[in-house]
């Protein structure tokens, strides 16, 4: 791709994060930290770059690739973990590139097919024409988000919790943009401070996807539910702070 920028070295434990738009442009990040997923300063990067009207938050999950790295204390060997959604499976050689990972295979991420599924994806070209054309773009992002959140000393949760990964349901309303990024930068900032194991989130439009909402008893927007662990959790409204939303974790 003509503007890929050149690939910097990265540390030897790292997080990171690619987004890719159905025509095959990409943004990523890569987080030496370890602090946070940047999912929505991705999709911010695509709306300005490209000219959106709003942020494609329904790219995510579908359209997103993994990785965590870290070094093993005991036996100072690397540990990588790489994952990748069906539709970004085909980018491994650039996400190697990206990430400095030579010639590592990924694994493939088949979780939540419902919101990734080919009608649902298409909805959304009328709309976003500009996902689906080339643009040749690599862009890399740089953090901005987790600066925008008071960095509050979060407990970790019971490390007998962190066995089970978990899964969370974010409905939204997706006509209501500042309330619905508002929403996702505290929960994805809770969630990095807050949980040691791993974790998915879906953002689901009640606005684009009724169906969903009525299946899953949604009255009122923001809605968070905890799918797993058991039992089963849901929090309504908005969350004033991070504190709120890491003792929704910890009640699990």
């Amino acid at each position: 791709m003509s503007n890929a920028t050149q690939v910097n070295p990265v540390a030897s434990s790292f997080k990171g994060i690619a987004l890719f738009t159905p025509g095959g442009d990409c943004v990523y990040c890569i987080d030496e930290q370890k602090r946070a997923h940047w999912h929505l300063d991705l999709c911010a990067t695509l709306q300005s770059h490209l000219g959106l009207a709003e942020p494609p938050y329904f790219l995510l999950p579908c359209y997103t690739a993994t990785v965590d790295r870290w070094i093993n204390s005991s036996t100072q060997v690397a540990k990588i973990v790489a994952e990748a959604y069906p539709r970004a499976l085909r980018f491994q050689p650039l996400l190697n590139a990206l990430f400095g990972l030579g010639d590592l295979p990924w694994q493939p991420n088949y979780g939540s097919a419902e919101e990734c599924s080919v009608a649902l994806i298409e909805s959304y070209r009328s709309a976003f024409p500009q996902l689906w054309e080339c643009h040749d773009l690599i862009i890399r992002v740089e953090q901005v988000a987790a600066k925008l959140l008071d960095p509050l000393p979060q407990p970790k949760l019971d490390a007998a919790l962190q066995l089970q990964p978990y899964s969370l349901k974010l409905f939204v309303n997706g006509i209501d943009t500042a309330a619905t990024e508002k929403m996702l930068r505290l929960l994805h900032t809770t969630l990095e401070n807050s949980l040691l194991g791993a974790y998915t989130l879906q953002v689901i439009d009640v606005i684009t996807h009724p169906a969903a909402a009525e299946a899953a008893n949604i009255s009122a927007t923001p809605t968070l539910i905890q799918v797993s662990p058991a039992p089963q959790r849901r929090l309504v409204g908005n969350v004033l702070n991070q504190e709120q939303m890491a003792q929704l974790l910890e009640s699990s």
